[in-house]
């Protein structure tokens, strides 16, 4: 079927450590390292936006020429670099008029209305990028509605360099899809015949994500359960449908966690380490969060954290709601993130009134961390979650999630059973601000009153482990699978 050492192209519209916006970002920049450990060839290609500093890459010599259909053919420059700590390359497409922006997708007005062109350009950029490094890939690897033409592309305009690859489309989050105006058809130069319902048409509009999943080998999300939601009109966007049609090609690889950058035995930005062995360290931790973020400075009251954007998807409608009727309990609670315009004021008057509530606006990794290790609990009381990453930060620093039971929040979070002696953490169903208020108070009786049970649960937590060695073993069977059916 397919050879043991697969060549890879690995496709992103972000990659850490050089551009984030979200999840997308933490795999692209961990994963093909796994998948370079487990012997297979691999390269990363994304864009060189502006924020990324070109003086520490390697400028490839040669320009490269991108055709674009009827806006002609441009021409841009390539950069490379390795991800850090490895020797995976990374290939940057330099185009000014694209990416030379402060943001990744948008500005303070909305969306950039060029985004289609924009990522039909790095699409067609990353498969020409192929033929001038003479790079055959057997698995060519898009994620989400940003590359999502390139298994399209690689069987139609470009099939003669790319007949014998296979696709896989990975689905970070199903909410953005890139829908755009139909006229980008003529950009793509894949045939007016592809404009169909079952292919790229929607509502007489483009949509990339759903012509990635109509063209890919295989697809694949996040999570089990979150490949399980997809399917349903609760969670589908409009294409639970689409993606029931395709569904035999559908699977779930739950992400996995950097633990060299994630882990309270060795992190440098908390203010004391500590392992499963001796977890005394925490109480440190908790001191300096208090004192980060100028709370009260009492050890014994349950401290809760968060961390995540102010979006709608992230249940911050749900915390607004109660926040008040919480504060009046005995807890502190500090967020960290950015976000929707009225939140960011909302949260922001709470702080300005209650005592026991702290908040920073903005992202600061070294912040996350220690609020990962100073909290007693951490809340994720998310709508959708494709994975979610925090709880399993969480998890490691013996920090009990909160969370809705949804996506990969329901696959990696088991819920506290004093009965029967399970539990990491604490979940609630119902999407409602009563299911998620009474699941705080539930957590916070079981930190005041059951002691002995919380400190079991923390050593639970910092049991539970979700490598990215065990993930890549998952993605080479789904590229197998791919292979086999390409060649079948």
């Amino acid at each position: 079927m397919s050879k043991e050492k697969l060549n890879i192209l690995f496709a992103a519209a972000e990659v850490v450590p050089f551009a984030k916006t979200g999840g997308l970002a933490d795999v692209a920049g961990a994963l093909p390292k796994a998948l370079k450990k487990l012997g297979h060839n691999i390269i990363v290609v994304m864009p060189r936006y502006y924020s990324i500093d070109t003086t520490k890459l390697e400028k490839l010599p040669a320009p490269l020429g991108v055709p674009m259909g009827v806006m002609g053919e441009f021409w841009a420059a390539v950069y490379m670099s390795k991800l850090p700590g490895s020797d995976v390359k990374i290939y940057f497409i330099d185009y000014e008029h694209y990416f030379g922006r402060r943001g990744l997708y948008e500005h303070e007005e909305g969306s950039y209305e060029d985004n289609d062109n924009r990522f039909v350009f790095f699409s067609k950029a990353t498969l020409q990028l192929c033929n001038m490094l003479h790079f055959t890939p057997d698995i060519i690897h898009a994620n989400d509605w940003h590359t999502a033409t390139i298994p399209l592309l690689s069987k139609t305009r470009f099939v003669h360099d790319f007949a014998h690859a296979a696709s896989v489309l990975t689905i970070h989050n199903l909410q953005h899809q890139g829908v755009f105006y139909k006229g980008v058809m003529d950009v793509l130069e894949v045939g007016w015949e592809h404009f169909n319902p079952y292919e790229l048409e929607s509502m007489d509009s483009v949509n990339f994500l759903k012509g990635g999943i109509a063209y890919a080998d295989a697809v694949t999300t996040v999570s089990k359960k979150y490949a399980q939601e997809i399917q349903t009109p609760q969670f589908g966007f409009g294409l639970d449908h689409h993606i029931r049609a395709h569904s035999s090609k559908l699977f779930g690889i739950l992400n996995g966690v950097d633990y060299t950058e994630w882990n309270p035995a060795t992190d440098s930005f908390i203010a004391k380490d500590y392992t499963f062995n001796n977890i005394s360290g925490k109480l440190t931790c908790k001191q300096d969060l208090q004192k980060q973020f100028h709370l009260p400075q009492r050890e014994d009251v349950a401290l809760i954290g968060f961390v995540g954007r102010f979006v709608e998807q992230k249940g911050i409608g749900l915390i607004a709601g109660v926040i008040h009727k919480l504060l009046d309990q005995d807890i502190q609670i500090v967020m960290l993130g950015t976000g929707e315009k009225w939140a960011e004021r909302f949260f922001g008057e709470v702080a300005y009134h209650r005592e026991n509530f702290a908040l920073h606006i903005g992202y600061s990794n070294a912040l996350a961390h220690k609020i990962e290790a100073g909290c007693d609990m951490f809340l994720m009381p998310s709508l959708f979650e494709p994975c979610g990453l925090n709880q399993i930060y969480s998890l490691a620093y013996a920090t009990l999630p909160i969370v809705r039971a949804t996506g990969g929040l329901d696959d990696t979070i088991v819920n506290f059973d004093k009965y029967h002696h399970k539990g990491n953490g604490f979940k609630f169903y119902d999407a409602t601000q009563k299911a998620l208020y009474h699941t705080v108070l539930w957590a916070v009786d079981i930190y005041y009153n059951d002691k002995k049970s919380f400190r079991k649960m923390q050593k639970v937590a910092m049991k539970a482990h979700f490598s990215w060695e065990d993930s890549a073993k998952a993605y080479i069977d789904v590229y197998k699978f791919a292979l086999s059916k390409k060649q079948g």
